[in-house]
């Protein structure tokens, strides 16, 4: 039952992808013709060994003639037909029929690079119907003071619309009236909820939080900030990168001087040197034989499957072979912040009581009041008050704030306020309780320590959260709350400069001062901050310029268009969106950034064999052509030449399957 589920999908896969059901069919044609072969049928064995031919070779026989026609160039894929073609042809001349076997196993081996090729390229579609989901359909209009639900698609410029409490925002708008929070984590990766109010502007696809809001639509709904993500995304999928560029015209270059190679040497020996048709025919199927680019390609893809293999084996997945390579050409990278190199969740980092106070005191008293509270801030003073290495800091000897607040909850907390953008305040325990901004917090309590000024503004220096904290108009302490660096970031960046990365960048929406203190802890080179989603785009681009080989390491849908233009786009697997794990080339499973220097090293392992394999395979078939020249090969010898060669050279890559 497990094997029939399993194979449903796989077959549902391979239909989906006609290159590969045509190279499995040409696999399956090749082996029944050999067999037909071998027991002596050969009119059977002629046949399948044609429809093999057919079926494997008329995807590239069409890009070869459409490339001839429309565009006056040679390429491999019609270089390849004209080998596969000449030793049918000589095979069936002198009756060797293993040659064409020999011309069908050429076309096997280009059907699946070609299958794979056609695999790695088809995720575009998928990744703008994921970055739709970002955008709401309806808009809530306000026509004569009624409220009417219309497409997004129909606003224009200067309607007024209500966006509810827990809503996505619709499109780009200024607030005219309402203060609220809004989670802008999706558009500029700013992992605190932002205090906004009338005059401000917020961006579609955004997340409202408990204020409702009029907006005055100031930009048509297709000049919105996430409209302008998917065309980024779309702009940047599509542009080949000069690598692949270079690869064409080499294929291109290659194909025509082996081509005019062939037909000078069916032409020019019987005139020059007297040799016989027969033999100068012989000799330049010969050379269209082992000139044949097999063991030049074969260099490339087994080796790059087997990196591939191998990351899998390590929570490294690459979608694609050619950004394996391009990760051995990384000069420099660009990390995302919140979610990257930090875990992208707030958390108490520092507790300071007032002289006199405990600790645990003073994230009890926050806890109990901030249990009430649906801010981020209050969810992590709660989390920090319930580990029980600090509600029992410094001695006390105190229960969990969560048991604490369960079992007084109706009767020891009461009248509960909530003051946006200050904090809250309540009773505990009958007694008044302040949680909040020290402008809020010390105005109540006009005993404010000094003392914990200064900490507080220290604290806030470092790009922290300081939360005030007072009883019966007494302070009780302050709390920093942060969003905490990945244990392993620095550890990380120094590999990677160890490695010779010549840049390392920090790109985030968050603000200068935070963004610039994570990167001094950690090593960071440079710092971009502020950004919003085409804002990266540009820096990667001015980096792209600079150090051509660029990496984007990112986890937030504001990270797609950056991952899509980056010469390589890296996701964090388990905190990624989806967006960015459909745009990225390689993801990192469970969020392990160690796995970046290990794909980089894989990466450059890589590259290494693919150049002792190209060396080896174009001295592998310069001496083939010197022994044809020379009279001294056959053409069954040039073709266990040609195919031993090819099989070196993939045996050559699988050694990278080995860790």
């Amino acid at each position: 039952m497990m094997a029939h589920s399993l194979a449903i999908p796989r077959l549902k896969t391979l239909i989906e992808h006609p290159d590969a059901l045509a190279a499995v069919a040409c696999g399956v044609l090749l082996f029944c013709g050999w067999l037909s072969l071998y027991w002596g049928w050969l009119g059977l064995g002629l046949l399948l060994l044609c429809a093999a031919y057919v079926i494997g070779g008329y995807e590239s026989a069409r890009e070869g003639l459409t490339t001839l026609w429309e565009e006056k160039e040679l390429d491999v894929d019609l270089l390849m037909i004209v080998a596969a073609l000449g030793a049918a042809g000589l095979g069936l001349w002198r009756r060797e029929y293993y040659l064409i076997v020999d011309g069908a196993v050429l076309i096997l081996i280009f059907a699946i690079s070609g299958a794979l090729e056609g695999y790695a390229m088809q995720r575009t579609e998928r990744d703008i119907r994921s970055l739709m989901s970002l955008s709401a359909d309806t808009a809530r209009v306000l026509l004569h003071g009624q409220e009417q639900m219309i497409p997004v698609a129909k606003l224009q410029v200067g309607d007024r619309i209500l966006v509810k409490p827990g809503e996505l925002i619709p499109t780009d708008g200024i607030i005219v009236e309402g203060y609220t929070t809004l989670n802008e984590a999706a558009i500029t990766g700013e992992s605190l909820p932002v205090e906004k109010t009338v005059g401000d502007e917020v961006f579609a696809g955004t997340l409202n939080g408990y204020g409702a809001l009029q907006l005055r639509v100031h930009q048509p709904p297709e000049s919105s900030l996430i409209q302008r993500v998917i065309q980024l995304v779309k702009q940047a999928q599509t542009e080949a990168p000069p690598s692949q560029l270079f690869i064409e015209r080499f294929e291109r270059g290659y194909a025509r001087v082996i081509v005019v190679c062939g037909i000078l040497l069916a032409i020019l020996p019987p005139l020059i040197w007297g040799w016989n048709w027969e033999t100068t025919i012989y000799r330049a199927l010969i050379f269209l034989v082992v000139a044949s680019p097999c063991a030049l390609m074969a260099a490339i893809m087994p080796t790059l499957l087997s990196g591939i293999a191998n990351g899998a084996r390590q929570g490294i997945l690459f979608k694609s072979g050619a950004q394996l390579e391009m990760m051995g050409r990384v000069k420099a990278i660009a990390f995302d912040k919140t979610g990257t190199l930090t875990t992208g969740k707030l958390q108490v980092v520092e507790v300071i009581p007032a002289d006199g106070v405990l600790e645990s005191e003073v994230l009890q008293v926050a806890a109990a009041l901030e249990a009430y509270s649906e801010h981020p801030i209050g969810e992590a003073i709660v989390a920090a008050g319930n580990e029980p290495q600090r509600s029992q800091a410094k001695g006390a000897e105190v229960s969990s704030v969560e048991q604490s607040v369960r079992e007084h909850r109706e009767e020891k907390i009461e009248n509960v306020l909530s003051h946006p953008g200050l904090g809250i305040s309540g009773e505990v325990d009958h007694q008044e309780v302040l949680v909040g901004k020290a402008s809020f917090v010390c105005e109540q309590s006009p005993f404010c320590e000094s003392g914990l000024g200064e900490f507080s503004q220290q604290l806030e220096a470092q790009g922290k959260t300081v939360v005030w904290v007072a009883r019966r108009n007494q302070v009780l302490g302050i709390i920093a709350v942060a969003d905490t660096v990945r244990s392993q970031a620095f550890q990380i960046v120094s590999h990677l400069k160890h490695l010779g990365v010549q840049q390392i960048v920090m790109l985030t929406g968050d603000n200068e001062r935070t963004a610039r203190n994570i990167a001094q802890d950690i090593g960071i080179d440079r710092v971009y901050a502020g950004l919003l989603p085409e804002d990266k785009v540009n820096a990667i681009r001015d980096l792209q310029k600079q150090y051509q080989t660029v990496a984007m390491v990112g986890d937030g849908i504001n990270d797609a268009p950056a991952l899509a233009q980056a010469s390589v786009g890296i996701a964090m697997g388990a905190a990624g969106s989806d967006v960015a794990l459909e745009t990225a080339d390689i993801v990192l499973m469970a969020d392990r950034l160690d796995k970046l220097v290990a794909a980089i090293r894989l990466g450059r392992r890589s590259q290494s064999i693919v150049k002792q394999n190209i060396v080896f395979a174009l001295s592998f078939i310069v001496l083939l052509l010197i022994a044809n020249f020379a009279g001294n090969i056959t053409l069954p010898l040039g073709v266990i030449g040609h195919e031993g060669s090819t099989v070196i050279v993939i045996l050559s890559g699988l050694r990278l399957l080995r860790n």
